[in-house]
């Protein structure tokens, strides 16, 4: 049997070979993309979605500039309800953005993306928490807790985030900055610097760079 379906598959690579694989696969973008983000607040001019979304919600207040690329399985939301709370949410995405696959991006407050932001997979950018540190929230579920902000998450231009990356809470990350993979975000980071670890932390400067 095992012998049969892997001639089966041989034989579809002659009837289905690389070149038309990719144009349908480029097809299936367009139709996609057009078909996913009619109720974006803006989508931008050439921005492709590869299928498929994780999860999209709040389109009506997110924005995406131009040239951007989300690669299948990401998950973007902007909560306006959340149980009994209410928010007015906010996300802006730049141009030339590169999302990479199970990126997590979700806002009930505001998260601003500079222009070409490049990320690695399984990143997290979020300016909300399941509830506080308390007692009165820790008793409870996690999805019961009231959702929690401290406020704007901000990201520069031309930053990079590695793979597994967490941005968490009122944080600003400036120009050209490089979050190593790995690394959890808490704090604001300079321009040109490189973070890593967790909490991140400054490993290099723009200064200290060897030339």
């Amino acid at each position: 049997m095992k012998t049969i379906f892997l001639f089966v598959g041989k034989l579809w690579s002659y009837l289905y070979p690389k070149g038309a694989r990719r144009v349908t696969h480029g097809i299936g973008r367009y139709l996609y993309t057009g078909f996913s983000t009619r109720s974006f607040k803006h989508w931008g001019e050439r921005s492709l979605v590869n299928p498929y979304w994780h999860e999209l919600s709040g389109e009506e207040y997110i924005s995406v500039g131009d040239d951007c690329t989300f690669y299948p399985d990401v998950e973007l939301t902007a909560w306006s309800e959340y149980k009994s709370q209410h928010f007015t949410p906010h996300i802006f995405i730049g141009n030339g953005c590169t999302i990479r696959s199970r990126n997590h991006i979700t806002a009930i407050n505001s998260i601003i993306i500079g222009d070409n932001l490049l990320t690695g997979t399984d990143v997290l950018l979020t300016d909300n928490a399941h509830g506080s540190f308390t007692k009165e929230h820790l008793t409870l579920r996690p999805q019961d807790r009231p959702l929690t902000c401290k406020g704007e998450l901000r990201i520069g231009n031309n930053v990079w985030i590695g793979e597994k990356v967490s941005v968490i809470g009122a944080v600003t990350i400036g120009d050209g900055a490089i979050i190593a993979a790995g690394s959890v975000v808490t704090k604001d980071v300079p321009a040109y610097c490189m973070v890593a670890g967790v909490p991140a932390r400054i490993v290099k400067q723009i200064d200290t760079i060897e030339r």
